[in-house]
Formats: structure tokens, C-alpha cells, sequence
């Protein structure tokens, strides 16, 4: 394991999907890529790999419930995102231009016009949908594009928890201002009326882009709303770094589906817990 203070030497990743109790289909999917100058690889579910080299994209989306076939349209969006990995970067990593929040805005205006012109071509996903948090981690950096209101949390090797990304929904922005509580965002009638998304009916959309440094020590989570039904932030804080004896033993991407499938599971859940060491 790194020290702080030194450049992070491999990134340990848990991740978990799951339909929910209530909901008939997953229309949540998630991504977990690595790339270098010579191929483009799918991660599983768990594992570990040095950064010397390497560069990493995870992602989820959450298709739009209500939409035709919301699980293809979020299937989609991370399929178009290691498509345009695939024909656009990773014979060239070391000649990446460094403006990637740029590169990312573009990506995303590229999805979001795949998306549509596939809703246009077939009636049964006319209007489809989705969300898009994506975060891409080249040695200490990560660079993150977001659509909607699925979520990425930084949790410094210090303590505390960051939500890097805005909800796109109405109590998302009351919050932000300060307006309202986590409790009132949590249970405002507004709360699943997303103003921007992927595709939908929507012609242009204003991606949040940014970049966020990581150290050894550092965790990042990304995770769907469903998540957020169920688990608050002081519960996603404590059920990676200082789980119940319940839930010790479990991957903390699990962890945190199964605390929200036990007090939520109203949506589909879906986490990926990303370490730096």
C-alpha cells in the first residue's frame, strides 16, 4: 500500500448492480474500463491493478424510469462511452491532450446524440433516456463527466465525504443553494424530475465537467439514485470506511447495495467503490 505524500501504485475496485425489490427489470448498468497505448480492457466486478501505465473509466447510468426501455438506453450510453475509448484514445495515451475535462464535455455531447438518433430510428425507444456519471483516473487525477442525478463521492484519505457531482433535478439545485436540507432534497415531490439527461427528448444539454486530485488513501463511489434512497451520506461514509460487523466481510460496493436493497430497494441500486493504494 502507498504512503501519502506518494504517487498511488494500484487502484482496488468493488462494484454491484442490482433490480431492487419493487422494480421488474435493472435499467441501471455500470462501466469499468482500462486502457493503455495497446488495448482496451473490461474490468470484473472486483479487483486490482497497478496505475503505472494505465488509465481507468468507471461509469454508471441509470436508465429513466417511465421511458421506453430505460435498461437499453443506460446499456447504450456506457456501450457509445468504450466505443469512443476504443477508436479515439488508447493507441495514442501518451499523446492525450491535457484539457481531458474538454474531451470529456465532447464525449458526452457524442452519447447524447447517439442515444438520440437511435430513439428517432426505433419506435420502441423512441425518447429513451438515461444518466451519466463517468470518472476518468490517470495517475493522481480524476477527471469526471455527469448528466442527471446519478452521483460520484470523493472521500479524502483525511475524512469527510464530497459529492463531486450536482443533481440535476430542482431540490438538487435548492440544496445547493442552501435552501433545503439532505431530508427535504430526499423526499421533495420534485425529486425524480431530472432537467437534464441523455437523450429524452432533449436537444442540448450543459454536461458538469471537473477534476478532483487523488492521493493513496483516497476512495471514490459512484453509485446510482437508488443508492441514494436508501443510505445517507453519513451512512455512505460509514459503510465504506467503518462498516457494522454485519457487513465487514462484504466488498464495500456490496455493502452499500445491501444496506439500501434492506432500507430502500423502492429502484435499482448500483455502486462502484474505486480505492487508491
Amino acid at each position: 500500500m502507498g504512503k501519502a505524500g506518494q504517487k498511488i501504485e494500484e487502484l482496488r475496485w468493488t462494484a454491484q448492480t442490482h433490480a431492487g425489490r419493487v422494480r421488474f427489470k435493472n435499467e441501471d448498468a455500470f462501466l469499468a474500463i482500462t486502457f493503455d497505448e495497446r488495448e482496451v480492457r473490461y474490468l470484473g466486478k472486483e479487483g486490482e491493478l497497478p496505475t503505472c501505465g494505465n488509465n481507468f473509466i468507471f461509469a454508471v447510468s441509470d436508465g429513466i424510469s417511465g421511458a421506453a426501455e430505460g435498461k437499453f438506453a443506460s446499456q447504450t450510453v456506457l456501450r457509445t462511452v468504450m466505443d469512443l475509448v476504443s477508436f479515439t484514445f488508447h493507441r495514442q495515451v501518451k499523446d492525450i491532450p491535457k484539457d481531458r475535462e474538454s474531451i470529456l464535455r465532447e464525449f458526452c455531447w457524442k452519447i447524447h446524440d447517439e442515444v438520440i438518433r437511435l430513439s428517432l430510428g426505433y419506435e420502441d425507444v423512441r425518447n429513451m433516456g438515461a444518466t451519466l456519471s463517468l470518472g476518468w483516473i490517470a495517475q493522481e487525477t480524476m477527471h469526471f463527466v455527469h448528466v442527471g442525478d446519478s452521483r460520484i463521492y470523493h472521500l479524502p484519505k483525511a475524512g469527510g465525504l464530497n459529492q463531486l457531482t450536482d443533481d440535476h433535478t430542482q431540490p438538487g439545485e435548492l440544496r445547493r443553494l442552501g435552501k433545503i436540507t439532505e431530508r427535504e432534497a430526499r423526499f421533495h415531490p420534485m425529486r425524480n424530475n431530472l432537467r437534464m439527461s441523455i437523450g429524452s427528448d432533449r436537444r442540448r444539454i450543459d454536461p458538469q465537467v471537473g477534476v478532483v486530485p487523488i492521493e493513496s488513501g483516497d476512495t471514490l463511489m459512484f453509485c446510482s439514485d437508488g443508492i441514494i434512497d436508501g443510505v445517507w451520506d453519513k451512512g455512505i461514509k460509514k459503510l465504506i470506511r467503518t462498516p457494522p460487523p454485519y457487513l465487514k466481510d462484504f466488498p464495500p460496493a456490496q455493502r452499500l447495495v445491501k444496506e439500501a436493497l434492506d432500507s430502500s430497494g423502492q429502484d435499482n441500486l448500483t455502486a462502484i467503490v474505486v480505492e487508491a493504494h
